[in-house]
């Protein structure tokens, strides 16, 4: 009863502050009409709370989120079916579903009067300009009686999850020399399109498993065949990504940040789509993906590249600044890897730090670095903790044989990508501070 009459509204509290105003001046001033006015007024919205208390609603809410996972920046369909499950009609409702801010207002609903039975279906738009999980519910209505006296709010606990998912750019094709130990563009390239039916069959022994006899093998031999036992080996790809908060420079949808996040994105999909199995690690040294990474031309890790995609999509919808001031926990997840495809995306580095992450290639394999220099980006404050000049970073990770480009928000970065595989992107000559192949600078390559 407490809740009931903590629901009245401004109309119902009004009425009974006048009906109580009106009886205490019937008896000052002596006037037996005014108490009857006054207990009217007052009368009515005790009796609309204690007979919209005893109306016993059984309403029930589905939402249906279509689609679940969108990219950020598009828009997603809610639709709210409402029914009444009572034996006794329902009055106007009042239907407010709960979202976060960054998705807009709560959208709210009148439903007109339900018999027992009916429905009502209503539906609204979200959109998500930044990645991240977004949880929408519970959904609340509102009863309220026919003289708007009072109001009852409920609940529901029922919620949905919407994915907003950082946007990938199709990326051109990029030839990136490797190499010659089963790791390199040209392996990585041979061994990322084998598929099962490149598997070297032997012949049948006593004891193997019928399950992994070749049966194309058979039929071609004429003899029981079966597959090898050893594993082929698959093209990998590590993405390490820098998520320190010190190392980059304001926030939204354009911040230095979100934009590497976009294309870490971009590219761990487009290696997918090639066939390589592909790990995500930060410089906190935790893997987005599992050590072993997911895809791969079968499927690697049980999934194929779609549902892949999908995964590390995910992971990189959720993933935020850290605390950490340095490179060495990546260094050490990475130490006795065994070489592949490394791309970096790096936020500003000191000296100490680019040689650090100089230390993560290993001979003979190809690495990848784009810096995303605090200083290139508008709105950056001045004397920034890491906002050294671009071209020493670039410089040392040149010298230990990375292709380090600059990335600036002057320069796509498909057109960025595909600069990592010409001669002057690789960086193979330098011709001094600011003419050095590969430096982005203040001004970019625009």
């Amino acid at each position: 009863m407490r809740a009931a009459f903590g629901g009245l509204t401004t109309r119902g509290r009004s009425f009974l502050a006048a009906g109580a105003a009106a009886v205490v001046c019937s008896y000052v001033l002596g006037q037996e009409g005014l108490l009857r006015v006054g207990l009217l007024l007052a009368v009515l919205p005790v009796v609309c709370v204690l007979v919209l208390h005893r109306t016993r609603h059984r309403i029930t809410g589905d939402r249906v989120l279509s689609p679940v996972r969108v990219t950020a920046g598009q828009e997603a369909q809610v639709r709210l079916r409402v029914a009444n499950v009572s034996r006794v009609p329902t009055g106007v409702l009042l239907v407010e579903d709960q979202v976060p801010w960054v998705l807009g207002p709560h959208p709210r609903f009148t439903l007109d009067r339900m018999r027992p039975g009916g429905h009502r279906e209503v539906a609204y738009r979200v959109r998500a300009d930044l990645r991240g999980r977004y949880p929408l519910g519970p959904l609340r209505l509102r009863l309220t009686d026919p003289f708007g006296m009072c109001e009852v709010s409920r609940g529901f606990g029922t919620h949905a999850m919407l994915t907003a998912v950082p946007y990938c750019e199709p990326l051109p094709p990029l030839r990136i020399s490797g190499d010659a130990a089963g790791r390199g563009d040209g392996s990585l390239r041979t061994l990322a399109l084998a598929g099962d039916d490149d598997i070297i069959p032997r012949a049948y022994r006593h004891g193997d498993d019928v399950r992994r006899i070749h049966w194309r093998a058979t039929a071609r031999t004429g003899e029981l065949m079966v597959r090898r036992e050893e594993q082929q080996r698959r093209a990998q790809a590590t993405v390490l990504l820098d998520t320190r908060g010190v190392a980059y420079a304001g926030a939204g949808p354009g911040a230095p940040f979100e934009r590497a996040v976009a294309a870490a994105a971009s590219v761990a999909v487009h290696l997918l789509q090639l066939g390589f199995t592909v790990r995500l690690l930060t410089d906190t040294g935790a893997w987005l993906s599992g050590p072993d990474g997911v895809g791969g031309r079968s499927g690697g890790a049980g999934l194929d590249p779609a549902d892949a995609a999908g995964t590390l999509l995910d992971a990189l919808a959720v993933v935020d600044h850290s605390e950490a001031v340095g490179l060495s926990a990546a260094h050490e997840a990475l130490r006795g890897d065994t070489g592949g495809l490394l791309v970096a995306f790096l936020g500003g580095l000191s000296p100490q730090e680019a040689a650090h992450v100089a230390g993560l290639r290993r001979r003979g394999t190809t690495a990848l670095a784009f810096l995303l220099d605090p200083v290139a980006w508008p709105g950056a404050p001045m004397g920034h903790p890491t906002a050294s000049p671009s071209f020493h970073a670039l410089h040392t990770l040149h010298a230990a044989g990375w292709t380090a480009l600059a990335m600036t928000p002057h320069l796509p970065f498909p057109a960025l990508w595909q600069l990592a595989g010409t001669p002057s992107g690789r960086g193979q000559t330098t011709r001094g501070a600011m003419g050095a192949p590969g430096y982005g600078g203040p001004g970019g390559w625009a």
